[in-house]
């Protein structure tokens, strides 16, 4: 009988101890990531591998306890339509859009969803935010507005004659219309000329470049994702008719251009990265400004200004994070 009272007695103080600490360990949450990029092109692939990477040097890491569905529009505004509706379907913890079309789709599917977007121009503009210090609804995300004024002050450092400046933009995105308006506000103070070309899909970009051949001093490529998907397209044209091509995008610099000032698209996504760890962790996207990067960086490409008969100044030279030659990437400035 005694023995019988003892291990009821142990029981009775194992029993709430075994369930104290089953109460204290928490269940490991698994997420789930729907990520919809318009095209891929180094820019933005850049954005959603820094967004990944800080995801996981926070502990998020893909195949343990977190899920990316990706996928590709591949410059097709239909196709982004499609993503969106079948992220929504899936129902992720957070939805990652890089790039003005896609994030405009996905707004359209769902208010209820967290949304973070990148690489967009203009957020308000393109209807993804009531304003920039919070949108109030279930989006918010990273900007990367260009620099245009000092842009152009950089293109009329290495042509100083510039007089007529080639734009090649897809119509169809906002953010190219914005980039467009400031270039031709910006352009008119410095007495330059911007020279339209449009297209509606990658294949036109070819034909939109030799159209400005004999009419321009130099070509600037926004961040337009459909032009910048068939950059290759017009490096031929510009090295073929020596015009020095200039670009928004630094990715875009060993793909051909002669130079950019610009920001760092892979520190952009590793921002969108930080903004999406608060939202996972229980933040408001509503509540939070959409942010931009203010540090800026130039690369020069000398093979592509040899090619294009352009000389680099010194003065640009100094002042370059990374110069391209024919042998391959090499760090410069001072």
């Amino acid at each position: 009988m005694k023995r019988l009272i003892l291990i009821v007695a142990v029981t009775a103080l194992i029993l709430p101890l075994a369930v104290g600490l089953t109460g204290c360990a928490k269940e490991t949450k698994h997420y789930l990531i729907g990520i919809s990029q318009f095209v891929e092109h180094p820019a933005l692939d850049a954005v959603r591998n820094g967004f990944i990477d800080y995801l996981k040097e926070k502990g998020y890491v893909e195949g343990e306890n977190v899920t990316y569905d990706i996928n590709f529009a591949q410059a097709d505004f239909g196709i982004a339509a499609q993503i969106a509706e079948k992220l929504v379907g899936e129902n992720p913890d957070l939805i990652l859009a890089i790039a003005t079309p896609s994030a405009q789709t996905v707004v359209k599917v769902t208010t209820e969803i967290p949304i973070l977007f990148s690489a967009i121009t203009d957020p308000v503009g393109a209807g993804l935010v009531d304003s920039l210090s919070g949108g109030g609804k279930n989006v918010t995300g990273t900007s990367d507005l260009s620099p245009v004024d000092r842009q152009l002050e950089l293109i009329k450092e290495v042509v100083p004659n510039v007089k007529k400046l080639g734009f090649i933009y897809n119509a169809g995105e906002s953010n190219s219309l914005t980039s467009l308006k400031q270039i031709q506000e910006e352009g008119a103070k410095l007495g330059i000329e911007i020279v339209e070309a449009t297209v509606t899909n990658s294949s036109e970009v070819l034909m939109a470049a030799e159209s400005l051949v004999g009419k321009v001093d130099a070509i600037h490529i926004p961040t337009d994702n459909t032009v910048v998907s068939a950059f290759e397209a017009i490096t031929k044209v510009c090295i073929d008719n020596k015009i020095p091509l200039f670009a928004a995008d630094v990715d875009s610099v060993p793909r051909g251009a002669v130079a950019a000032l610009a920001i760092d698209y892979y520190l952009l996504g590793k921002q969108t990265g930080r903004m999406a760890v608060e939202v996972l962790e229980g933040k408001n996207p509503g509540e939070m400004p959409t942010e931009m990067l203010e540090d800026l960086l130039l690369y020069v490409n000398l093979d592509s200004a040899t090619k294009m008969a352009v000389t680099i100044p010194e003065s640009v030279l100094k002042k370059a994070d990374k110069t391209f030659e024919e042998t391959g990437p090499a760090e410069g400035g001072e």
